[in-house]
């Protein structure tokens, strides 16, 4: 069977999209495409199957269910090849629950992977024992990476990566680099949000600024920087805020145009 496509998680909540997918037995993949890839496969209604690009199991589960950018797409009637997944459903989400909790915890200080921070300045004597996997973060912390660009280069997921920075900056050995961006990220032309603002308020009237900013939130970005390879995903996640289906179309179609005339 082909592939169903389900929708934008900035828009809908992947919680809500398993809920309807244990409920009612489904065999199948479940993909979400985004910054990484990743899937989760079931059977019967059971959770038998999870990988991303740094881990599978449980861990690569529970990394996906951290994830609030991207497009998930179902194929059903597949089963999964691999098990990597052993506990019942009941328990992986019990788990994704306390991950969900630190998760909230971790993302008042780290609150997106697009932040940069530096090392410290130690204002006083105070001996610490440091972790391994601390001294690996700390010594890519010069001001210049953010978090994604500093996982990238250990190979850890972004919830690990988060968790030790947080950890540092807490003990007082990181700080975050203020209105610093990302030098390796293209961000969106100048005219990017003028047009986007102009195509919408075509499609939904004067409540159009406010949608965009709202959406900006959930993305965790901002119309001073924005990053390029974000825009499309961005784009689409407006359409479906759009009510009519036309209107939609239209939308979709004349920012789309737009995005492929400035690659």
């Amino acid at each position: 069977m082909r592939e169903i496509f389900i929708g934008e998680l900035s828009r809908l909540k992947l919680f809500d999209i398993l809920k309807t997918l244990l409920v009612e037995k489904k065999t199948g993949v479940l993909n979400i495409e985004g910054r990484e890839t990743g899937e989760i496969c079931l059977e019967g209604g059971n959770i038998v199957h999870s990988k991303t690009t740094h881990c599978t199991g449980e861990e690569a589960f529970l990394e996906i269910t951290g994830w609030r950018i991207g497009k998930a797409s179902f194929k059903p009637g597949v089963p999964s090849k691999e098990k990597t997944v052993a506990i019942p459903a009941e328990q992986l989400l019990l788990k994704w629950s306390y991950r969900k909790q630190e998760w909230d915890k971790i993302r008042e200080v780290v609150p997106t992977p697009n932040v940069i921070f530096r090392l410290s300045l130690q204002r006083n004597s105070e001996e610490r024992n440091i972790r391994p996997d601390e001294w690996n973060v700390l010594a890519l912390s010069s001001g210049r990476k953010s978090v994604s660009e500093s996982g990238e280069t250990l190979g850890w997921t972004e919830f690990k990566t988060s968790r030790t920075i947080c950890q540092l900056v807490q003990g007082g050995l990181l700080e975050k680099v203020e209105e610093r961006r990302l030098t390796k990220q293209k961000r969106v032309g100048e005219n990017f949000f003028p047009k986007l603002e102009h195509e919408l308020k075509r499609a939904m009237g004067p409540v159009a600024p406010f949608i965009i900013d709202d959406k900006l939130a959930e993305f965790a970005g901002t119309r001073d920087f924005f990053p390029q390879d974000e825009a499309e995903f961005f784009v689409d996640a407006l359409g479906e805020e759009i009510p009519s289906d036309p209107k939609r179309k239209e939308f979709l179609k004349a920012m789309m145009a737009f995005l492929s005339s400035k690659s």
